[in-house]
């Protein structure tokens, strides 16, 4: 058998497998170069289920190019909430005003125009084109090059661009004239469904007659991909506190820099314990000198707050940065009291760790967002570990509510870190955003999972 009969016959009975199998997905349901785009950008790194409903909810706000790039990023950012790598959602909504901007809003048909959006890369222009264009253009991710590598038996390092801008040539020629469209999201259904990462469905395939890799007996050692560099443990102290007198009834939350990593996303204060050694997974920090050094951290932050115990453990699993989290109830205090863990004991303890805590922050001065997958376990007290691997999703207030929320709490600004904090309860946390971890922390403590914390 010569390559062009096993082009052939890939392309031809991947395309009648498709017509029969492909999903029903909303998306799919109209030539809509608009929806197309959206579905495609969140789809990156999350799964189909995942992004049914936050396509639906997405759309529905944001029917149109322009509905998208008149929004407030806050509305926007709170429609992506849980999708995770929230830097995709303020890239489409740049890239839908070079749109409007540029083309009129009418979605750019040219290859190197819909490339020059914000966001949009190699497969993501490709998809957009064939997909929503009809358009003889590769669309080649991770699912397509597993199955290409698989059937045409390639040894090549995915990893390499090189190998990258190969699959993208292959791709390209198995293209049936005129069938774009549905070759393409063909391809990616069968890496999603059948040719799947660890376990091929090998006998349910509709090309493997002719999978070299079968024949070989190499469907599970292909594709060759190297391993990414593991992600770098931090072991953080969380602190939740409880206000008292004028703050009864709420907690004390921070809003992150403008930059960076989760941007703008609101959070439980939390201090870096100490830097872990590479691949090693961060130590828990004994009870005692882990209250000292929170106490202390809010301390010099213009917060007066006494650590009442250990509520529970939580991980957050970023893909460069995995923060295991020592999570403690504390209680707000009077600036002018005396608190054995804020005076000199404290700040010992904190000053103790400052140089670590720069040095770490100075090593992780990452840029990416980083999303993960999501996690079902509930936020539960100190008996169940909390963990999320998700999307580093987090929201910001919507711009109706500034307003309201501005008159129902009190922004102040940290001592030391300049961030800005407030106080919060149950009615604003429709309001703001924050990542999954912390909202799921903060729900846990104001449906009282945290009212017994271990001493």
């Amino acid at each position: 058998m010569g390559l062009m009969e096993q082009k052939r016959h890939f392309s031809v009975n991947l395309l009648d497998w498709y017509m029969i199998n492909r999903r029903d997905l909303p998306w799919r349901r109209h030539n809509n170069p608009y929806f197309t785009w959206v579905s495609e950008i969140m789809l990156q790194q999350t799964r189909v289920d995942t992004v049914i409903p936050y396509f639906n909810r997405f759309i529905g706000n944001f029917p149109t190019v322009q509905a998208l790039a008149e929004a407030p990023e806050e509305d926007v950012l709170k429609n992506w909430e849980g999708l995770g790598y929230y830097s995709r959602a303020r890239n489409l909504q740049a890239a839908a005003r070079q749109v409007m901007e540029l083309h009129g809003g009418e979605m750019p048909q040219d290859k190197q125009d819909v490339f020059a959006l914000k966001g949009v890369g190699p497969y993501t222009a490709g998809a957009i084109l064939s997909i929503a264009f009809n358009q003889p253009q590769p669309a080649v991710d991770g699912n397509v090059m597993r199955v290409l590598s698989r059937y045409f038996l390639i040894d090549e390092d995915i990893m390499k661009g090189s190998t990258r801008v190969l699959m993208e040539e292959l791709a390209g020629e198995l293209i049936p004239e005129g069938r774009a469209r549905d070759f393409n999201q063909a391809l990616m259904e069968l890496g999603a469904l059948v040719c799947t990462p660890k376990a091929p469905h090998c006998l349910t395939c509709p090309v493997m007659e002719q999978c070299s890799g079968r024949i070989a007996g190499r469907e599970l050692t292909l594709p060759v991909k190297t391993k990414a560099k593991p992600p770098r443990p931090e072991q953080r102290l969380v602190a939740i506190v409880e206000g008292r007198g004028a703050h009864r009834g709420q907690v004390l939350v921070r809003q992150r820099p403008d930059t960076g990593l989760l941007a703008r996303m609101w959070e439980l204060p939390h201090v870096l314990a100490a830097p872990a050694a590479a691949s090693k997974k961060a130590a828990p920090l004994a009870d005692e000198p882990a209250m000292a050094l929170l106490a202390g951290s809010l301390w010099a932050e213009g917060f007066a707050a006494r650590p009442e115990g250990l509520a529970t453990h939580a991980d957050h699993v970023f893909s460069h940065i995995v923060w295991s989290l020592q999570v403690y109830k504390c209680t707000e205090q009077d600036q002018s009291s005396e608190l054995p863990l804020i005076a000199a004991e404290a700040r010992a303890a904190y000053d103790a760790q400052a140089a670590a805590r720069e040095g770490a922050a100075s090593s992780a001065a990452v840029s990416p967002e980083s999303a993960t997958t999501h996690s079902s376990e509930p936020g539960t007290p100190n008996a169940q570990n909390i963990s999320t691997s998700l999307n580093d999703g987090e929201m910001l207030m919507s711009s109706s509510d500034v307003s309201d929320l501005a008159l129902s709490t009190t922004t102040l600004t940290g001592k030391g870190d300049g961030l800005t904090y407030r106080w919060i309860g149950p009615e604003d946390m429709d309001k703001m955003a924050f990542p999954n971890i912390f909202l799921k922390l903060i729900s846990s403590y104001f449906a009282g999972a945290y009212d017994q914390v271990s001493d």
